[in-house]
């Protein structure tokens, strides 16, 4: 990771009393180096742990894609929209039960609960390769959302509570790095399953039996790794763990470890800029579960054998994942999320706009260009706007409700695009591709519409006060009313 202090710092931490029984504030002088060691630690022991955790989510809760390319619907006598209902049916629970199963991430803790939620949505991979009919994957789905509901918003927040909000985005891009390359490690891991050839079993159960299973075994690690906090975290050392809470104090909460309040989490949604954020999230979501969830069809739209066609969404996935790590190092590195998101965005936009345009068989290399562009446009948006939202809300609480209301709003929106998606529009889903570029092309509005709101929110405040300062220069322990406090900046 790149160091972004190039100088020592010097952090306020708690008022200390003394033997008069007055209160004096104690200083920690902590070097560039030493906060840099800090910061790789949590990059080598917390972040490939939590990545390849987001990697396993998301194939098994994509994998089903990747075996449609080998007949799993017709193995298990599906019919007409019976798949994409599948599809659809894993949004529902995964949006109802994001929220109240991130209240308990917050209270137990993230390293606690999410591990276990892995075991569930792992097992639910491994039954669906031996379920043998609509209504035994119906109720697999059903299950797999609920599991799946929490792990980003979990993550999110759990991040939040070891990075600064400069160092936030470019973590979470690294973790969500996980989900988008998970398109290209699934269409290997389909690719060398579908070589398997067994008289007993089908090629894609051993697909889902391979994601199940690891996703199983390396959730037991997870659960007896992970640090509850850096104040519980064995490798750190007594200065190390104070210089740990001086940094979120300083750059990302207002208390460390504070108790959960639901009544008090839920009032940020009282400030209009969370309903426009909520609308954001709502918008992003529908092309990035197209993405997500259909690259494999869309691919295969361009005539492709089933082989061939789990080999050429490696490509693009890989191109998406190189584009995400790009930007959001890149806004983490400038402050700035609200261009780094319009920019990926268009790019998307673009790209559902070509598809729809022409005739994938007949412009097979334009066609294949232009899932790249889907790739490079949809993945970003997520990882940005997760980062935008929670650095501009300093409570832990809170933060915790707002990143699981917003990504339940984002993948709700995948009931939008799953049924978009229909078996009669196969194989160019033009309505659904039209949609798409539609939602991307709202979002887009709607983010720099919020960016403009808040540079001149920002230039009044400067002016009002008669300073000039931004969020950076901002101590998140002094904003315990958030954007209603005076010293408030926002983030943009």
């Amino acid at each position: 990771m790149p160091d972004t202090q190039l100088q020592d710092v010097r952090y306020e931490l708690e008022k200390a009393g003394t033997e008069d029984g007055n209160s004096k504030e104690e200083k920690l002088v902590v070097s560039a180096q030493e906060e840099a060691r800090l910061r790789r630690k949590f990059d080598f022991f917390i972040l490939p742990p939590l990545t390849f955790m987001y990697l396993c989510n998301a194939l098994d809760k994509g994998n089903v894609g990747n075996a449609k390319t080998d007949g799993w619907d017709k193995d298990i006598h599906l019919k007409g929209n019976q798949y994409y209902i599948l599809v659809m049916i894993f949004y529902v629970p995964f949006c109802l039960f994001g929220t109240p199963i991130s209240l308990l991430v917050k209270r137990y803790s993230a390293a606690r609960v999410l591990p276990i939620m892995m075991i569930g949505f792992g097992s639910m991979s491994l039954f669906t390769g031996i379920a043998k009919n609509f209504s035994q994957i119906f109720a697999i789905r059903f299950f797999l959302g609920i599991f799946e509901s929490a792990m980003l918003p979990g993550v999110v927040f759990y991040l939040s509570t070891f990075y600064k909000r400069g160092e936030l985005a470019s973590r979470i891009g690294l973790f969500y790095a996980a989900a988008s390359i998970a398109g290209a490690f699934s269409g290997l891991i389909a690719f060398g399953a579908f070589h398997i050839r067994n008289p007993k079993y089908h090629s894609w159960q051993f697909l889902f039996w391979i994601e199940g299973g690891a996703t199983v075994c390396f959730a037991v690690f997870c659960l007896l790794w992970l640090p509850r906090s850096p104040s519980t975290w064995r490798l750190l050392s007594a200065r190390e763990k104070a210089i740990a809470r001086a940094r979120v104090l300083t750059d990302s909460s207002v208390t460390v470890d504070e108790r959960l309040d639901i009544r008090d989490a839920f009032r940020p949604f009282k400030d209009p800029m969370y309903w426009l954020w909520a609308l954001i999230s709502l918008s992003f979501g529908v092309p990035l579960a197209s993405v997500n969830n259909f690259l494999p069809q869309i691919v295969a739209s361009l005539g492709y054998s089933t082989i061939k066609t789990n080999l050429f969404t490696v490509a693009p996935n890989v191109v998406g994942t190189v584009a995400l790590l790009l930007l959001t190092f890149s806004s983490d590195y400038f402050r700035e999320r609200s261009i780094h998101i319009c920019i990926p965005l268009a790019t998307a936009v673009i790209g559902f706009i070509v598809l729809g345009s022409i005739d994938p068989v007949a412009h097979k290399h334009t066609a294949y260009f232009a899932c790249f562009l889907l790739t490079i446009g949809a993945f970003a948006p997520s990882v940005l706007v997760s980062a935008w939202y929670s650095n501009n809300t300093p409570s832990e609480s809170r933060r915790a409700v707002v990143a699981a209301v917003m990504v339940a709003l984002a993948n709700s929106s995948g009931l939008i695009s799953t049924n978009v998606f229909r078996a009669q529009d196969e194989p160019k889903y033009i309505p659904a591709l039209a949609t798409s570029a539609a939602f991307g092309g709202l979002c887009f509005i709607l983010v720099a519409s919020a960016g403009t709101y808040m540079r001149i929110e920002n230039r009044r405040r400067n002016k009002a006060q008669g300073v000039n300062i931004t969020a950076a220069d901002v101590d998140t322990e002094e904003l315990g009313q958030g954007p209603k406090s005076p010293a408030f900046r926002y983030m943009y």
